[in-house]
């Protein structure tokens, strides 16, 4: 994607890395007084680690809430007040070695001060705040006559921007030195362990890192590197993981007057990436005040997207979704060739893109960076298959991988996945990006790659060519076993672990083979009701955009087979006696209602193809306490279940989406007081959802309490629209 603070590489062209002193710096605005000041402290940003492995183990999840903006791959976060040490410092960074996050430090750039001789004792500073605001970290604190105020805000998709102001607070004139300290937090196991490496340079510090190719753990190709770069003259010296880096001109002070000190932190991943960013650098201290700005401007603009006509009571939680959302935003690097959002960059395996969490998330997106928003969706296109995909799929052209990562298989990336697809939003995110901005040029750059996706679903997940879609795998070397399949196919459709993917349950795998009998993929023996929704919504979508493309053929074909897959969907999957849409076996045309009650029941009101009957049946469910109007409404599977588990993944939890969905379809069959009522609740019950926690990934049902990832970007994404739907 085009931003407009990536030109500054072309801006800065000529201007030189050395630089005689830091431009002159307004002073700092107080939290109090900054534009979105009523926003602060949205997400709790506080902690500091004490290794290098980022969380628990056990869960793979870094419990310190961070910040990152513009699709850079490193994050800071505060410190606590009352950890003293820490003052003076901004926790961090967190990088990201290729696909997994790490701390490289407690604090890589930790200011010291001293006078005529004397150090100022930063631990005994007092009125420490430490606050987020909307794209920036601040800290500020009184120490010895002296008031501070340090700030953290993002230059580049490669660059931050640190800003120190010393601000005298006596009537005499000061002299006052200053400088910096950090260490490396290495991690505890070789080859990683011995991975980065401290180094002096004229400018401040750099860390390289030495090629490690541990493919579940760290992946870095010895061209990776992170830099202080200071402003003013400074000198450096380094001992073993420490340095020491000094100005070399004390800081003059005259009576209530104030110095800003200038500096950046960049982390680039080639030789190219690093030579690329240094007229970045050298632009964001020759110029830093314009930087701010500009960052400023795009925040307001962020804040004012998101709070458009949201009630007050809910436009902090708006906000908060657009803080997750730019946090796990990252820029092209490696194989990822647009700007993506990743699910959380707390959670060790979710620094890659997803295709179902893409089209989420690029819905939410479009409230405040439709640009964004489109690059997200182009990033999965990427690497749609084609007929003359180098690996020899044909069979396989249209698809849209299940994931993405830095490193694709030939480069030893253990984390990429084609053995599946993910669920058919693919046209309703594109859509919905068209209804904010308007951009036609983007609806017919992805008309095409959207109608030979929606193909693909008919011709290799059609196992009896009825016209309704089975979840399935692709034909692919971990793709052996009927085991591996079946996972496979669960993986397909989101729901990983939904009962109505046991195997114990009977579900199983059938071949697909084309005309000649070559086997050319797999499906469940079953046809899902949710797949089959999505897929009647795509022909809705697909028909609009053909309609205002001019491909007037196209949109009758699409109009003609919404209706015939609606019809389908009603008569096969919809079972009177209980009230609920099902899976259908493959066998028996019947619904598979011995595995109980799923959500994925309510996503036929979503795309319109219920019946009024069948959605009157549908929301006294949603409205039970037995079935989905839990503590938390909307668990993924219906309370009254055998296989009910309130904190199971997909088998109770309650995932955001899920609930987006069965929100929106309630309020198509009018159903408008039954929504708000649960909406409600939904906001009430869920923790994080009000207050400065993070989002999470999913919640327990029973309690509202937070599971698994925090920071999560589909929730994020969900929550957003829904602010803005309604």
């Amino acid at each position: 994607m085009s931003h407009p603070l990536r030109a500054l590489a072309a801006l800065a062209l000529g201007v030189g890395l050395v630089l005689p002193g830091a431009a002159a710096q307004a002073a700092p605005q107080s939290p109090a007084h900054h534009p979105s000041a009523s926003f602060a402290d949205v997400l709790d940003l506080q902690g500091v680690p004490s290794v290098a492995l980022p969380g628990d183990p056990a869960t793979d999840v870094n419990p310190i809430g961070v910040f990152a903006d513009q699709g850079a791959w490193h994050a800071y976060a505060l410190p606590k007040v009352g950890d003293t040490a820490s003052y003076g410092a901004f926790t961090g960074p967190l990088y990201i070695a290729q696909e997994y996050p790490w701390w490289l430090s407690k604090g890589i750039s930790h200011l010291t001060l001293s006078e005529n001789g004397k150090p100022i004792d930063l631990a005994s500073a007092t009125s420490p705040v430490f606050t987020s605001l909307p794209g920036m970290l601040q800290q500020s604190f009184d120490v010895d006559g002296l008031h501070v105020v340090m700030q953290l805000r993002y230059a580049s998709n490669r660059t931050s921007l640190v800003q120190a102001f010393v601000s005298n607070t006596t009537g005499r004139h000061r002299s006052v030195s200053a400088g910096w300290t950090g260490s490396l937090l290495r991690p505890d196991t070789e080859p990683e362990k011995s991975a980065p490496s401290l180094h002096a340079t004229s400018t401040g510090i750099s860390v390289g890192f030495a090629k490690v190719r541990q493919t579940w753990d760290y992946l870095t190709d010895g061209t990776e590197k992170f830099q202080v770069t200071h402003a003013e003259p400074v000198t450096t010296s380094v001992s073993g993981d420490a340095y020491t880096t000094s100005l070399k001109a004390p800081l003059r002070l005259s009576p209530h007057g104030q110095q800003a000190l200038t500096w950046t932190e960049s982390y680039t991943f080639t030789g190219a990436d690093y030579a690329a960013e240094q007229p970045v650098i050298a632009k964001t201290l020759h110029a830093p005040s314009s930087v701010v700005a500009a960052d400023e401007r795009r925040w307001r603009g962020y804040v004012a997207a998101a709070v458009r006509g949201v009630p007050a009571s809910q436009q902090a939680s708006a906000v908060k979704s657009v803080e997750t959302l730019t946090t796990n935003w990252r820029s092209a690097a490696g194989s990822v060739l647009h700007d993506g959002v990743t699910p959380s960059i707390s959670n060790k395996w979710f620094s890659g893109f997803w295709a179902w969490d893409t089209w989420k998330q690029a819905v939410g997106t479009a409230v405040f960076d439709p640009s964004l928003a489109e690059s997200q969706i182009q990033s999965m296109f990427d690497y749609q298959v084609t007929a003359a995909n180098p690996q020899g799929r044909p069979q396989d052209a249209g698809m849209i991988p299940d994931c993405i990562f830095y490193n694709d298989p030939a480069q030893g990336g253990g984390n990429w996945n084609e053995r599946n697809s993910k669920p058919p939003l693919a046209a309703w995110a594109v859509w919905s990006v068209f209804q904010r901005n308007g951009d036609v040029d983007f609806l017919r750059e992805m008309y095409p790659k959207l109608v030979a996706y929606h193909d693909w679903w008919y011709r290799n997940r059609d196992h009896n060519n009825d016209g309704l879609a089975e979840y399935g795998a692709t034909v692919d070397p971990q793709n052996v076993t009927a085991e591996d399949k079946r996972q496979a196919a669960a993986w397909e459709s989101g729901m990983d672990d939904a009962p109505r993917f046991d195997a114990t349950l009977g579900a199983g795998v059938v071949d697909n083979t084309d005309s000649a009998g070559k086997v050319v993929g797999y499906s469940l023996t079953q046809e899902s009701v949710d797949l089959n929704s999505y897929l009647a919504a795509e022909d809705g979508v697909l028909a609009q955009m053909a309609s205002l493309l001019g491909h007037h053929t196209d949109a009758a074909h699409y109009r003609s087979e919404q209706a015939s897959v609606a019809k389908a969907v009603q008569q096969k999957m919809y079972d009177p006696a209980t009230g609920w849409f099902y899976d259908a076996s493959l066998t028996t045309g019947q619904p598979l209602t011995a595995r109980g009650r799923g959500i994925e029941g309510a996503i036929p009101l979503w795309a319109g193809i219920a019946t009024p009957s069948q959605a009157a049946a549908v929301q006294q469910k949603l409205m039970s306490p037995t079935e989905f109007d839990t503590q938390l409404p909307f668990p993924t599977v219906a309370a009254s279940s055998p296989y009910y588990d309130p904190k199971g993944y997909w088998r109770g939890a309650v995932w955001m989406d899920q609930a987006y969905f069965a929100l929106e379809g309630l309020r198509r069959y009018g159903y408008t007081a039954d929504a708000t009522a649960l909406t409600n609740k939904l906001r009430a019950n869920a923790e994080g959802l009000t207050g400065n926690g993070p989002l999470a990934e999913n919640y327990d049902s029973a309690t509202g309490g937070a599971m698994n990832s925090r920071g999560f970007s589909w929730s994020a994404s969900l929550l957003l629209e829904l602010d803005h739907q309604h």
